[in-house]
């Protein structure tokens, strides 16, 4: 298994750099577009919170990006702060 050294990029950062900035678009206005709070969206984009399964079809929809691009990003995210918490994990089971 290859481990990730360094934090993957959140959808927050993809969305805002990739896709707000380009389109010249404000969180209010994509919020707005997408049917969501705007505070959903800053949430999002400053990294205080992730993608919901809804939430990423709504932004595949709008970007025309799949919605495994960004499922796909949320899921890294999420496995790279659980390996990096102090989570124990159980030993593996061996057959007797």
């Amino acid at each position: 298994m290859i481990e990730m050294k360094r934090q993957p990029t959140t959808p927050g950062e993809i969305l805002n750099e990739e896709f707000l900035k380009p389109l010249n678009l404000t969180q209010r206005a994509f919020a707005e577009h997408i049917g969501v709070e705007v505070k959903t969206i800053n949430r999002i984009v400053n990294g205080r919170q992730g993608l919901t399964p809804e939430i990423a079809l709504r932004f595949a929809a709008a970007l025309e990006v799949s919605v495994e691009f960004w499922l796909d990003l949320q899921k890294a995210q999420d496995l790279w702060r659980l390996k990096n918490s102090k989570i124990k994990l159980p030993k593996p089971l061996k057959a007797s």
